[in-house]
Formats: C-alpha cells, structure tokens, sequence
C-alpha cells in the first residue's frame, strides 16, 4: 500500500490513548451498548488522542446516526447547513448527514459521546430526525454535563471510563422519559442498509406489508433522508472506510460489486464525499475514520460477522 502524503506526519504529531489502527493511525473505543440500552443506542463512543498544541487537523465527518458528543481539551470548527461556527468544551448534537461535513480541531482531540438508532432520537424527543440533518445544536438534552457526572470527563480518565459515564447518564434519561422502542420497520431498514444496500425497496417494502409511500414517511422521520439516499450513503460510507483502512478487506470485493462501473463507482462516492475516491485516499482522514470505523465495527457485530468486543479487522495487531 503506498503511503499517503501526510500521514507520517500525522503519526508523529498524534498520540493515540483510545486505540490506534494497523497504519499507526488513531482510533477510538468504542462498543455496544449494554442490553438495558440496546433499544435505543446503537454505540458509546470516546475518542482520545494528544496533539501538538497549535496543530491543526482538517477532516470531516459523515455520521448515519445522530450523535451526541461531548468535546473537550480541543478547539473544533464545523460547516454544518446553518454556516461555520467554532465550538470547544461543549456538548453538541449531531444530526445525520447528506453528504461530508468538513470539520478542524486544534489540539488534542477529545469527546465521549453515542449514537442513536434509526428512530430512537423520535421516541426519546419527539422530534423527527429531518430536523436536524446536517445540521449541529448546541444543547445537552440527555444530561452528560450533571453535577456528578462532568468531572469524569477529563484528561484524568481513560475514554473506557469515559463510556461507564455516558451508560449512566442514558439510563437517567431513559427512565425518566420512559420511551418506547423505535419503529421495528426503521430499525429492519438499518439493517438492511448495512446488509445489501443495493436491494429493491419495493421488495423491502412488501416483505414489510407496507406501502412505498409509508416506507418513505418512516424513513424521512427516522434518518431525516429519502429511503433511496439512506441505501447510496451506506454504499459510500462502506466505500470510504475501505479506502480509510477501517473495515474488513475480505469484504472489499462484495462492496464494490455494489456498483455497476467505475463510472458510477466515482459518481456516487463523490455526491457524498466531494471528491473521487482517488483524490480522498490521497489525504489522511483521522477524524473521518473515527467515525467510520465505529460503523464497521457496529455494522460487523450486528451482521453476526464479528463476536461483539472481538478484535477488529483494521487495529494493530495488539489492539483490541
């Protein structure tokens, strides 16, 4: 594999303390959650890493959950489809996205946070998914930051302590709200965008015993996009990770059989990313395969193809 420009420099720069990949490269710790969560959150997340002060990493995202994080110990900047704002030491809420949204940190990069399932941010707020696509609030609707919690999110913890933290201040929320579990059908459309995203939604939807109309009304609510854009993002997002180093390589044939040239191959990559495949694999990714990378992993364990806490494919040989 040829080295991409950057990337040693990269290595010097960043100290991995949450887990590092076999390129030498950052990654997070992240999970499952516990089975009293499991309706509602689909993985607890913290990511670790010193810097050099005053160094700056240019990446981006593209989450296909709604996130909330809290970030700290860095200074962040985003373009989220309400403009550029700058952001530390807070916590934030991150909708789901149509396409990469560019990111910076200055610093240390820092955060503990989780992701909801399709459906679940609906049956915890009330509000549909649609609203907050592509878009970044700045409000801490779950409580990460009460009084007996926000001291444990600092240097002086490990991000494993960091994830304890984040289960229970789910389990407050939860129990307090008492929600019901999302809609089964969105929770099976998850799936199946993780399964074969190139399957025909007519055939979704009659194995379902649901109209195409009511599939695309679940859907919107629950991932705030079009059913059809839902399945194309999950290709580009396995495609991405691929081409990042984070998932499983034995897959690469079966995932890009998804696509019917190359033609199309860079077409569809770059109506989510911005650029050809070719042009995003010349550049390190760091904050971009954190994110990725804990798709793979959930999408792997929930597929049956991994044991959930098993060594993944794409760490360094004495990572776990």
């Amino acid at each position: 594999m040829t080295e991409r420009p950057d990337s040693e420099a990269l290595r010097r720069n960043m100290s991995p303390l949450s887990g590092i990949g076999r390129d030498g490269m950052p990654l997070s710790t992240n999970r499952a959650p516990p089975e009293d969560l499991s309706p509602w959150v689909a993985r607890i997340v913290s990511a670790k890493s010193v810097n050099e002060p005053g160094s700056v990493i240019a990446c981006g995202m593209c989450n296909d959950l709604i996130y909330t994080r809290y970030i700290f110990n860095g200074r962040w900047t985003a373009m989220s489809a309400d403009g550029h704002d700058a952001y530390g030491n807070e916590v934030l809420l991150f909708g789901q996205h149509s396409k990469f949204m560019p990111l910076t940190c200055t610093g240390d990069v820092m955060s503990a946070g989780f992701g909801l399932r399709a459906g679940a941010f609906y049956t915890l707020t009330g509000r549909p998914a649609h609203d907050i696509v592509d878009r970044i609030e700045r409000q801490d609707i779950f409580g990460i930051l009460a009084d007996d919690l926000r001291d444990v999110f600092c240097d002086e913890y490990t991000p494993i302590q960091w994830n304890l933290a984040l289960e229970e201040v789910l389990r407050r929320y939860i129990a307090r709200v008492q929600p019901d579990p999302p809609d089964p059908i969105s929770a099976a459309f998850e799936m199946a965008a993780f399964e074969d995203p190139t399957q025909s939604l007519s055939d979704f939807a009659e194995m379902h015993n649901i109209s195409i109309r009511k599939l695309e009304r679940m859907v919107k609510r629950d991932f705030g996009l079009t059913p059809r854009t839902v399945m194309r993002r999950a290709r580009a997002l396995d495609l991405g990770a691929l081409l990042c180093g984070v998932a499983d390589q034995e897959e690469e044939e079966e995932m890009m059989l998804r696509f019917f040239d190359q033609s199309h191959v860079i077409r569809e990559f770059a109506s989510f990313f911005g650029v050809t495949p070719q042009k995003f694999r010349a550049q390190p990714r760091p904050l971009l395969a954190l994110t990725l990378e804990q798709r793979q992993a959930r999408r792997l364990e929930e597929l049956k193809r991994i044991e959930p806490g098993s060594h993944l494919p794409w760490y360094a040989a004495d990572e776990t």
